[in-house]
């Protein structure tokens, strides 16, 4: 009896729910605990103690019993202040940069739409384009320093025409900034949404905001988990009030709920407590990448992010990955992931003991 209402159950789960998404495969988060994690991209740094006893007891003005602002009014303002953002151009916040990228492949979704981004890129712009039921379209980077492939970029946008192109810089994986010029190019090119990804700007300095009033295809989207505030899951798009607005139609109401609203601008206010932690992170940066390089066979990528690609011996990334998680060291395995991507192994830069425990069980495991 209970197999025929498990069967009956199945055929009304295949036939209503949509084909695609019953054959999507979920990528599980392995475990941690015990581990030196160094595969998510994370700041590796708490906050100072006294900053979290100011939080908590600040925190306990908070009213919980009231829904959140709806438009988070109080924080937009001090992003506003803290990042440079143009007066001109509007804000909308999300719950991190997935749901940003969800409520844009929403609003540009239609027949015989697609998505166009170079790769290999950020795995949400494909994952959720598939979601939306939107044609995805990968253009490989340029395989000897992961560049953008200009003519390739300029004949797909011409091929498929995109209604969104997508742009990472720094790109993750591969860690590079994009050329501004060619970004220029590309949004001179066609007539689709850009939205370029600057979730590693922190890093790296550059930057296409003052591009905004240029060009009016153009949305700068950013997040602040790799500032060291990835538990709040808060990223913010940036843009000309035409396009923002348009977009926010989208928008669940009370999408940023009150913790993270009241954390992240207390946050903000001690920024040059998060900028120490960046520099110390660029600084760590240059030694994990100088001690990687001096490994027999090992080829190291140059990165503007917190994270570093390089490559190990021909056929042995899986075992080099078997290894380090041996030694209680998880980093991330792409090898599988593209061809560009044969026998690349990305690390985050940790604490300096994180870093020279993984260089320690690197060492031996190459």
């Amino acid at each position: 009896m209970a197999s025929m209402i498990v069967d009956k159950a199945d055929e009304k789960i295949i036939h209503l729910i949509r084909p695609d998404v019953q054959k999507m495969q979920v990528n599980h988060v392995p475990p941690t605990r015990g581990m030196i994690k160094l595969d998510a991209r994370e700041n590796p740094y708490t906050w100072p103690a006294y900053l979290r006893g100011e939080w908590l007891e600040e925190m306990q003005g908070v009213a919980m019993n009231r829904y959140p602002d709806p438009e988070s009014t109080d924080l937009k303002a001090r992003l506003r202040q803290v990042f440079d953002i143009p007066h001109s151009m509007e804000l909308m916040l999300g719950n991190g940069s997935d749901e940003l990228i969800q409520i844009i492949s929403l609003a540009m979704r239609g027949a015989g739409r697609k998505v166009l981004a170079a790769v290999p890129t950020f795995s949400r712009f494909q994952m959720i384009s598939a979601f939306a039921g939107m044609e995805f379209v990968g253009v490989p980077l340029s395989e000897e320093d992961f560049s953008l492939n200009m003519p390739a970029m300029l004949t797909a946008i011409d091929q498929h025409q995109p209604a969104v192109i997508y742009l990472a810089s720094p790109n993750n994986p591969t860690g590079n900034v994009y050329s501004q010029d060619e970004i220029g190019q590309l949004l001179d090119s066609t007539h689709a949404l850009v939205v370029v990804d600057e979730s590693y700007f922190g890093f790296s300095g550059e930057s296409m905001m003052a591009q905004l009033e240029r060009y009016d295809n153009l949305l700068i989207m950013r997040s602040l988990s790799k500032m060291g505030l990835a538990g709040l899951r808060l990223g913010y798009l940036v843009g000309s009030p035409r396009w923002i607005s348009q977009i926010d139609n989208l928008r669940l109401p009370f999408n940023i709920n009150t913790l993270t609203q009241f954390t992240a601008e207390f946050a903000l206010n001690y920024f040059d407590v998060f900028e120490e932690q960046i520099e110390q992170i660029r600084r760590d940066r240059i030694w994990v990448a100088e001690n990687i390089h001096r490994l027999k066979g090992a080829e190291v990528f140059p990165s503007e992010a917190n994270f570093i690609l390089f490559r190990v011996a021909r056929g042995s990334a899986n075992a080099v990955d078997a290894s380090l998680k041996q030694k209680g060291v998880l980093l991330r395995n792409l090898s599988d992931d593209s061809p560009l991507l044969r026998d690349c192994l990305r690390v985050t830069v940790g604490k300096p003991s994180e870093n020279v425990a993984f260089i320690s069980a690197l060492t031996s495991s190459v």
